[in-house]
């Protein structure tokens, strides 16, 4: 019954990740790729926590045992469907007795078990040093509408480092950021998944990102990354404005209307009532590019305020191909010092 350290439980040993913590712990956050097989239910262990704090812990711990019972074939069976090779990785909160406990189980019901020696805490520990840790970073921004996922896209089809924050987020970072995008993450799962995805990228090379704001929709880029991000070589697509405008119009115009008045309306303290008034009214009359001409002013200006002080590098580009821009960027590299 192997114990392992965190680095060791994620890069060598085998079998797919069993999170025996209730729904709820696991719905806030879990190790990515992680499967639920949870030992108690949310109210049941509520009622252990309580039984614990306000009777004695011996009387929680039947009473857990109690809960245990009835579930133990069941967790088995789950197990090996879940595990066909028969072997599993497996972890609760602090690696105690609820993962000691499915240990017992499921090596018992024949399988290979490999625990997760301090459980999911020493993942985010793990995962708040890995978001910490010095990067090579590379910074791509232009305004709204310039196609910067696209080009990131490209270049990670030419083998380049590339984070897709926006991806991790599941959001492109403006009021229509929710557009055609399944819903956000927790906080803690996004820096789970972020962390992730960093310890998968080379430490050699420079690692491409999309220039962001501090927030990307509901969610925090961690402090540390985010100072990093700050901090990095900056290269910016200038991409002409009426390229940006065709380019955001055909985008917004495969989404339903309603959708896009109500990214329209939580824009409205900052548009003002008039350009409000215009903006719904060019959506109204499915009047894409109007709509986006009004509501690019502020994004434009907002773009503006968030390069004062950073040096970067501009690159001009004609329009928004995403291979075109990409090799437009590599070439900028290659000819600037620092970049």
């Amino acid at each position: 019954m192997p114990r392992h350290p965190i680095t060791d439980f994620l890069s060598t040993a085998a079998g797919p990740i069993l999170d025996v913590r209730a729904p709820a712990e696991y719905a806030q956050g879990h190790i990515p790729g992680a499967l639920s097989l949870p030992l108690f239910s949310d109210e049941e262990r509520a009622r252990i926590g309580t039984t614990y704090k306000q009777v004695n812990p011996d009387k929680a711990v039947l009473l857990g045992l109690d809960f245990f019972g009835p579930k133990m074939r069941r967790m088995v069976e789950e197990a090996r469907k879940l595990a066909p090779g028969q072997e599993v990785r497996l972890h609760c909160w602090r690696g105690g007795m609820r993962s000691g406990a499915v240990q017992w189980l499921l090596e018992l019901g024949g399988l290979h078990v490999n625990l997760l020696d301090k459980g999911y805490k020493d993942y985010r520990r793990w995962a708040l040093a890995e978001m910490a840790r010095p990067r090579q970073l590379r910074v791509l921004g232009g305004s709204t509408g310039s196609g910067k996922t696209a080009v990131l896209h490209a270049l990670a089809a030419q083998g380049e480092p590339v984070l897709d924050l926006e991806g991790l987020a599941n959001h492109l970072g403006s009021s229509f950021g929710a557009l055609g995008q399944p819903p956000q993450p927790t906080q803690e799962q996004f820096e789970n998944d972020l962390a992730a995805a960093l310890a998968t990228l080379p430490d050699d090379r420079p690692i491409w990102v999309e220039d962001e704001s501090r927030s990307i929709g509901s969610l925090g880029i961690p402090n540390d990354f985010f100072a990093q991000m700050q901090a990095a070589p900056l290269l910016v697509l200038d991409v002409p404005r009426a390229a940006r405008v065709q380019y955001l119009a055909a985008d917004y115009g495969r989404h339903d209307a309603g959708e896009l008045a109500s990214a329209v309306l939580r824009l409205r303290k900052r548009l003002g009532g008039l350009v409000t008034k215009e903006a719904l009214g060019a959506i109204a009359e499915n009047d894409m590019p109007r709509m986006v001409e009004l509501v690019l002013a502020y994004y434009d200006k907002s773009y503006g305020y968030g390069l004062e002080g950073r040096k970067g590098v501009t690159i001009a580009a004609q329009g928004t191909d995403a291979a075109a821009n990409a090799a437009l960027v590599l070439a900028a590299v290659q000819t600037t010092p620092h970049a």
